[in-house]
């Protein structure tokens, strides 16, 4: 199975998906439907014996939002499991003297 996401979400839910599976954790793992498709949802069993692969178009690694791995982890570790939830801006960065 193919689920694309753009590659700033894949690398957040590359970075949530690997810290649950290095805590031998299994979860679901739940997205909504491209509009364009239609406006179903679907669920997966994520667990660590399942092989995983994840592509990205860029060779780019993107710079990861705290506050978004956090809300991320935040719904995985919840009974529905994991879902994308929109990124939370970030801090204001701080001016240092």
């Amino acid at each position: 199975m193919n689920i694309d996401f753009a590659d700033r979400t894949l690398a957040h839910l590359q970075s949530v998906i690997n810290t649950k599976l290095q805590r031998a954790e299994g979860f679901h793992f739940t997205w909504a439907d491209d509009p364009a498709g239609g406006s179903g949802r679907n669920t997966i069993w994520i667990h660590p014996g399942i092989p995983l692969s994840f592509t990205f178009t860029s060779s780019k690694q993107a710079l990861l939002n705290q506050r978004w791995l956090e809300a991320l982890i935040r719904t995985a570790n919840t009974v529905t499991g994991l879902e994308v939830v929109p990124e939370p801006p970030r801090p204001p960065a701080t001016a240092h003297a």
